[in-house]
């Protein structure tokens, strides 16, 4: 196997069956993961059993002792990977509390309403509302729910055809988890490469918009329903859940994304926009103080937005740590070096080959891995090594990696997010009964922004539009190095 440099370093396990048989671990979870998925429990702590599993498989076929591969499962653990990783996931969940607990989505509300669009126009704009929202907010999956409930039943009233609405609402929700400076999909995508999250965001801006064009243009044009209008009472029913106010919260969203952009480190960029985001809560009274941060002695917890967004992540920051250690696993037993030199091979000298084998061991890990996160996780170690054995950058190899998985998390019958989206409006129809619940078998085909940001990615791995290589310093550079 090879180190980062490149120079030839021997295994350091060894395994019964050959180097192979290093990859059981990660096998295991990933096999594990589309079972329970299947099975239509697509639980994280589940998946965390998973890699455990996977991790006490190994045990049984490394050839040296079991203290010495227990030690190589803690060092992978520690790989900065997985740490920053976690690290940035609680100030970003965090701060996604904060501004949902202010009422974001209320001021978004309430700019829909005012706008007083119908039919296909409503379906189009709430598609760039919910764009906004997630990549304000960095989570794709509080953006379905959060929509879902608000913009559904004010749509449909309003003349939007409901299978085109839910598929604008998860495109939107695409949007932001692949763009957000604060998407765990995003800081994933960074940190796995070893690439800063301004740098990533910065590079990934023109995919994003190239796929949200035609997809907000099929949205105008098919969105509208034949269905009688009802206006006053929808915009009755949704004024009811709107604030103006909470609009005042795109001013810390607009600072954490201009200094992080600027080169300020994520978690300095967030705490900025955590304080300022506090500071305009308290001033515009948008929220109690307790929403924010309480003691709360009778149930013995400190509670409020700021401990939900570290709790929100606790489970997937186990997750990520057992899946990095997987990874070690197979790095150290030699499998990863010998998958990455197959695939080399089959990709000759070729970058887009490479590229577009980078695409498919992702687009496959999300097809059947139901949380788009843990597939990302998973898939990122292969990108990484391949990428590097063709001196692709890391800014692309994260744009590879977090735009595929951005898209097909939110497009499949059994992904996590059309789930909890058909969950969330099976429980508004119980509200306002003349919601449909539309059924994710038949909203996949629509959710145009994912569909065009999957391809987009396929088109520009093929023709290499877009394409960066490592240069002088780290910096992207068009001129491929000589291998």
């Amino acid at each position: 196997m090879t180190n980062e440099a490149g120079d030839v370093v021997e295994p350091t396990l060894s395994f019964r069956g050959g180097r192979i048989m290093a990859a059981v671990p990660i096998v295991f979870f990933v096999a594990w993961a589309v079972a329970i998925s299947v099975a239509g429990a697509p639980d994280t702590r589940g998946l965390i059993l998973g890699a455990v599993f996977g991790l006490a498989a190994g045990m049984f076929l490394v050839r040296d002792k079991w203290s010495r591969y227990a030690e190589e499962i803690f060092r992978g653990m520690s790989d900065p990977v997985g740490v920053v990783a976690i690290v940035a996931w609680f100030w970003a969940g965090m701060f996604a509390n904060v501004l949902q607990v202010g009422g974001l989505v209320k001021g978004l509300a309430w700019l829909g309403v005012q706008a007083g669009v119908t039919g296909g126009a409503f379906v189009a704009m709430t598609f760039v509302l919910a764009a906004t929202f997630a990549t304000a907010v960095g989570t794709g999956y509080g953006t379905t729910v959060a929509f879902c409930t608000l913009m559904m039943p004010a749509g449909i009233l309003l003349g939007a055809d409901p299978v085109i609405l839910f598929a604008a609402i998860l495109s939107g929700a695409a949007f932001g988890d692949n763009l957000a400076p604060v998407s765990d999909t995003t800081i994933v995508s960074a940190t796995t490469q070893d690439t800063d999250v301004p740098g990533v965001v910065r590079s990934r801006v023109m995919y994003a918009l190239v796929a949200a064009a035609p997809a907000f243009v099929l949205f105008l044009i098919l969105g509208g329903s034949s269905e009688v209008l009802d206006i006053d009472k929808a915009v009755g029913m949704v004024e009811a859940h709107t604030d103006p106010r909470g609009l005042l919260l795109l001013l810390p969203f607009a600072l954490v994304v201009f200094l992080a952009l600027r080169g300020h480190h994520l978690l300095t960029s967030l705490t900025w926009g955590i304080l300022v985001a506090i500071g305009i809560i308290a001033a515009a009274s948008l929220a109690p103080g307790s929403a924010i941060l309480a003691i709360d002695p009778t149930a013995h917890a400190v509670k409020g937005a700021l401990v939900d967004g570290i709790g929100g992540y606790v489970d997937m920051a186990a997750l990520i740590l057992l899946i990095v250690a997987c990874s070690h696993i197979m790095r150290a037993g030699g499998a990863m070096d010998g998958v990455t030199s197959w695939l080399v091979a089959r990709s000759g000298n070729s970058v887009a080959r490479a590229e577009v084998s980078s695409w498919l061991i992702v687009a496959v890990l999300n097809v059947f891995i139901t949380i788009n996160t843990a597939a990302e996780i998973a898939a990122a170690p292969f990108v990484r090594r391949l990428g590097m054995k063709f001196g692709i950058h890391p800014y692309r190899r994260a744009n590879i990696l977090d735009a595929t998985t951005s898209a097909l998390g939110y497009i499949f019958p059994w992904s996590g997010a059309v789930l909890i989206g058909y969950q969330t409006l099976s429980n508004v129809a119980e509200t306002y009964p003349f919601v449909e619940v539309v059924e994710p078998t038949r909203v996949w085909p629509y959710v145009f922004h994912g569909w065009f940001l999957a391809l987009v990615m396929l088109g520009a791995a093929v023709t290499g539009v877009g394409r960066t290589y490592v240069g002088k310093d780290g910096l992207p550079t068009k001129v491929r190095p000589q291998r």
